[in-house]
């Protein structure tokens, strides 16, 4: 919006062409997003106080979270509001690619939303039907891919990059659309599953946007790209204003979310966060590595699977409560060690991912 105007006024004041600076937008998106969280940060969790919107927690799970029940919850609109404010205000809205991903953010918000408003709101423990979540996720996922897929241009939008190999591009072809799905939905879930502890899922994430935004920017940018050999696509370029709106927004709630916690995400927050990552990997065309820099969330939610298979084909649990970050707790880890030693191993990872930018 506001590059839009800058672009009007610099025929009047020179001065107006800094709008035009994708390095500049960048750094105010930042602070753009991170402003409006600590604002109306308290705002919010007065207001989630008063309506009674408190977090249930279960008896069967570490009894030091006992004391978290009534903690307001629903604190992901706070995220998702300072997103697409700090979005509309600094991105290049004619750009395909931002669309793409405000939808995203807003569709998986709404069912995040749904699933919130039944848990805490109408008191339903259950809350968004199993069958009918992952349908709703499925028609925002599968549209998405399938919109992404007909939108293509060049060859290089639809081929996976492999991690450390320059010369193997792969046309994905129809199957395009079955990975960015699977991507977009699959990351959605596993940042939903990794968020049981006070600033957990939202340091991770922050860390993978930030990383994320210097992708978009390398392939956006004809030099770099060509400089490191990696696909250019030079729509991209304008998600790096998403990527620090995602920081910016998520070092804000961190502010209220951090250990202990006053207030926490929900599955508007994390639905929504996870979505978003994985389609802006799919668009800047680094799947592979967002596995390797989500490692945290590809392990909470393998160790998901795994106990759940594991209870059902041979009747034991592997894990004293999964996801794993709870069979830590369980095991005496007070949860600030086990918090920031997760933040720790995804500095790691994402370091890992960024060293494919150059180890090709």
């Amino acid at each position: 919006m506001l590059l839009w105007l800058g672009e009007y006024l610099t025929q009047y004041f020179s001065a107006f062409n800094v709008f035009s600076y994708l390095t500049f937008r960048a750094i105010v998106s930042t602070l753009t997003a991170l402003v409006v969280s600590l604002y109306f940060g308290p705002k919010l969790i007065r207001y989630l106080q008063d309506m009674q919107i408190g977090q249930t927690v279960r008896d069967d799970g570490p009894q030091s979270h006992l004391s978290k029940s009534g903690t307001p919850t629903m604190g992901g609109i706070l995220i998702l509001a300072s997103i697409v404010f700090s979005v509309l205000l600094w991105a290049d809205l004619s750009n395909t690619y931002v669309q793409v991903v405000l939808f995203v953010v807003i569709s998986f918000g709404l069912i995040g939303f749904v699933d919130d408003y039944r848990k805490v709101i109408r008191k339903d423990s259950n809350g968004l039907i199993a069958r009918w979540k992952y349908f709703w996720q499925t028609a925002a996922g599968l549209s998405t891919a399938i919109f992404l897929y007909w939108f293509a241009q060049t060859p290089e939008e639809t081929s996976l990059v492999i991690p450390f190999i320059k010369d193997v591009l792969p046309q994905l072809g129809i199957f395009y659309i079955v990975m960015t799905y699977f991507v977009i939905v699959g990351t959605s879930n596993a940042v939903n599953l990794t968020d049981g502890l006070d600033g957990l899922a939202i340091v991770p994430t922050v860390m993978v946007a930030g990383a994320l935004g210097l992708f978009a920017y390398v392939t956006g940018n004809a030099n770099f790209s060509e400089y490191l050999n990696i696909s250019h696509i030079p729509l991209t370029s304008e998600l790096v204003v998403v990527c620090t709106a995602v920081v910016g927004a998520g070092l804000g709630f961190l502010w209220f979310n951090t250990y202990p916690a006053q207030v926490f995400m929900g599955d508007v927050g994390s639905l929504a966060l996870g979505a978003t990552l994985g389609v802006i990997a799919v668009l800047v065309r680094q799947e592979l590595v967002l596995f390797i820099m989500g490692g945290v969330f590809v392990v909470e939610t393998v160790s998901v699977i795994l106990q759940v298979g594991s209870y059902k084909l041979r009747g034991q649990r592997i894990f004293r409560m999964a996801p794993i970050h709870h069979h830590y707790e369980l095991k005496g880890w007070p949860e600030p060690r086990v918090i920031v030693r997760f933040w720790i191993i995804s500095v790691v990872l994402v370091l890992i991912g960024l060293a494919t930018l150059k180890l090709r």
